[in-house]
């Protein structure tokens, strides 16, 4: 995720970090050299190319702004509802954390030992998650916090974020058999559980759904044809300026495809992905505060304005 400040009108046309320009500058380069040649062959053979009227070019490129303004807005739905669910697991791993320390019986045996498993399967949960939705390797960050009896089960899982909540729920159920806190409290802890159940499956909800594959290769392949009939259509009444307005065309209709596929999958480590590992660390911070811990992990900071 990108984090900065908000430039000024002159920083705004020279910011690279972020922006959508290095994965669009060959098609960009493409359409303005197809419109230099195409104003060049117009300058020095007027006849070849006749003169067209604009208006079909100006229906198709507001019918093309509309499909990509729906897919734009479709995918910023999904970026956006990908991050209230991180919210909701950062929100029900504090609560839950916080009715852990302060009404499991800690005076009664094992009850301080409960208390701190349940707190680092929480932590061990959020990273998981994470690793699940990168498809990457979740143990160098959660085997600190995992007994080495559950470790080998664990590392046998399909789903390991699920095991990991399972594994809290047995927990939970122990601490129930020990009476260290009361069937209240116990089932207000699991609604804790299963709403971060529902994040995961929220979140593999999104990861598993991409937009209908037909419909953004219409929209693309519509793009591609828009941008390359343009210069001829136009060349007529813009004459030497015909790359320039070619080129800005081609960054508006390539841009917006680029940065709707972009956030389509908002779990993934681009520029304008969702900041995983910093909400994941954050959430891994304030537990282990909770916990009492004095020895805290740094928080994840910006490097280059970009947070992952």
């Amino acid at each position: 995720m990108i984090v900065r400040n908000k430039p000024n009108a002159f920083q705004l046309f020279f910011i690279l970090r972020g922006s959508v320009v290095p994965l669009i500058f060959p098609q960009i380069l493409f359409v303005t050299l197809l419109g230099a040649g195409v104003a060049a062959t117009q300058y020095f053979y007027p006849s070849i190319f006749p003169s067209f009227t604009l208006a079909p070019f100006a229906l198709l490129g507001v019918a093309l702004s509309l499909f990509l303004g729906f897919r734009n807005n479709a995918c910023y739905d999904r970026w956006w509802e990908a991050r209230k669910q991180w919210g909701q697991l950062i929100v029900d791993s504090r609560s839950l954390s916080r009715q852990v320390v302060s009404y499991f019986d800690v005076q009664s045996e094992g009850g301080a030992e409960a208390q701190k498993r349940m707190i680092y399967l929480t932590i061990a949960f959020n990273h998981a998650l994470r690793h699940q939705l990168r498809r990457s390797d979740p143990w160098t960050d959660i085997e600190k916090y995992l007994e080495p009896d559950d470790i080998d089960k664990l590392r046998q899982s399909k789903n390991l974020p699920d095991a990991l909540l399972r594994l809290m729920g047995q927990k939970l159920g122990t601490c129930r058999h020990k009476i260290l806190l009361s069937d209240y409290l116990i089932q207000s802890i699991d609604n804790h559980i299963t709403s971060m159940a529902g994040v995961q499956a929220a979140c593999e909800r999104i990861q598993n759904t991409p937009l209908p594959f037909a419909y953004m290769l219409l929209v693309q392949r519509t793009v591609y044809l828009y941008c390359f009939i343009l210069p001829f259509g136009i060349v007529a009444s813009l004459g030497l300026l015909t790359p320039l307005f070619c080129a800005i065309v081609a960054y508006t209709f390539f841009g917006l495809d680029a940065l709707s596929e972009g956030l389509e999958e908002p779990f993934g480590l681009s520029a304008n992905d969702l900041a995983l590992t910093a909400m994941a660390r954050s959430v891994e911070i304030n537990l282990l505060e909770i916990l009492g811990e004095l020895e805290l992990p740094e928080p994840i900071k910006p490097t280059n304005h970009r947070l992952e």
